[in-house]
């Protein structure tokens, strides 16, 4: 992954080229790291988690899972908690951004105004 910022004069540039299946593999990779530091097996994670051994498999090779699958293996090997908070909190990089979160705190709909 490449990350760069430029900030200057409330200008804020950042490429990311990090992709959705690059962050796929590097969940995959993980989950498969917590499961074998468990010293579990695919099948007794799969008793656990109530998620087909064979879809496990599919993950930890091809990165390709449901989020309900992935909630349900998270909460399996005991990350539950960690899960929960990861969009607990909302995240700026400008002033501009806190704003509008901040006026948006109460909102039940979208607007359709997209910024590039």
């Amino acid at each position: 992954m490449i990350d760069f910022a430029y900030n200057s004069s409330n200008l804020l540039y950042q490429f990311d080229t990090e992709t959705t299946d690059d962050i796929m593999r590097l969940l995959s990779q993980q989950l498969k790291a917590r499961r074998l530091e468990r010293g579990l097996s695919r099948e007794a994670l799969s008793m656990m988690s109530g998620v087909p051994v064979s879809t496990i498999a599919k993950f930890e090779q091809q990165a390709a899972l449901s989020l309900r699958q992935y909630v349900a293996i998270c909460k399996a090997l005991g990350y539950k908690e960690p899960l929960k908070q990861l969009m607990a909190q909302p995240i700026y990089h400008t002033m501009e951004e806190l704003e509008t979160i901040q006026n948006n705190q109460h909102r039940k709909h979208g607007r359709n105004n997209f910024r590039k």
